[in-house]
């Protein structure tokens, strides 16, 4: 297995110029799996909060970025859909939300909302002592008590303190979605009816949105809560916010704050970091 990331090859997920540079920063293993984008990516090449590696890990070292709620000291940590990314002394809090065609990008969020994280059941087992563990999207498992109703494709929210289930949205017809992936990634609508496909097929479903509605696969939705992702915070069709811009790559910082661009990257980094890794 390589140890090196070409940029031609990042998944579509990530926020990353690829024809800047040979190479960038490999995600390390964690959780969302391939999905999931090194943390280093975000402070450096979509923030702008640091230069290098050596900046990122010295800001982690002191524990100045927290994601879900913990320090995290990996600066290629992968960071994926709906985790929660902390900074405590600028006093700053963003979602990781897909923005169009399903690139990460970051939402800012108040602290209130930065206190949970929004998860879709991919599975469902009984364990040992007879409860429920559930699995989630990023990988983690939850335990829950037997004779409660949860199903795979439904969304929960965790607290990220105490790691408990706060909240519980349902998948069915009517539930507010948003796309995860595809060409209509971003855009949030209800769920007008779900089209079961007979075999192996892949089941469809059909949401209303504020546009003309669109028809995807039942895999690319997550159900989340207009309370969880509010006005103020969702997306448009064009994965904007009414109030705040989500983070990306392209996005324009203040004046006083401009991000690091990815042309100025100091010529040999990644090449250099990762031949070492």
């Amino acid at each position: 297995m390589t140890r090196h990331q070409k940029r031609l090859a990042v998944p579509n997920s990530w926020p990353v110029e690829r024809k800047t540079e040979t190479f960038t920063v490999k995600a390390g293993a964690g959780p969302h799996g391939k999905a999931g984008v090194p943390l280093v990516v975000l402070l450096r090449d979509v923030l702008g909060y640091v230069d290098s590696r050596k900046e990122a890990r010295y800001a982690l070292n002191t524990d100045s970025v927290l994601v879900n709620g913990d320090a995290v000291s990996d600066e290629q940590r992968p960071i994926g859909m709906f985790d929660i990314l902390t900074f405590p002394v600028r006093g700053e809090y963003f979602r990781v939300f897909p923005d169009e065609g399903g690139r990460l990008a970051l939402t800012p969020v108040d602290e209130d909302a930065a206190g949970s994280r929004l998860g879709k059941v991919t599975n469902k087992t009984v364990v040992a002592d007879g409860t429920v563990q559930l699995t989630l999207h990023d990988g983690t498992n939850v335990r829950v008590d037997a004779d409660t109703a949860y199903d795979t494709r439904d969304s929960i929210v965790i607290d990220n303190e105490s790691n408990d289930v706060v909240a519980h949205f349902e998948y069915e017809e009517g539930a507010l979605v948003t796309a995860v992936a595809g060409q209509h990634a971003g855009r949030i609508g209800e769920v007008e009816s779900i089209d079961v496909t007979l075999g192996s097929g892949a089941n469809s479903v059909v949401v209303d949105d504020d546009a003309d509605g669109y028809e995807t696969v039942e895999e690319y939705v997550v159900v989340i809560d207009e309370n969880f992702v509010d006005d103020a915070d969702a997306p448009d069709a064009d994965g904007a916010t009414d109030d705040d811009e989500p983070t990306d790559v392209d996005a324009e910082e203040p004046d006083d704050d401009e991000p690091t661009d990815v042309d100025a990257e100091e010529p040999g980094d990644d090449e250099e970091v990762t031949a070492d890794e």
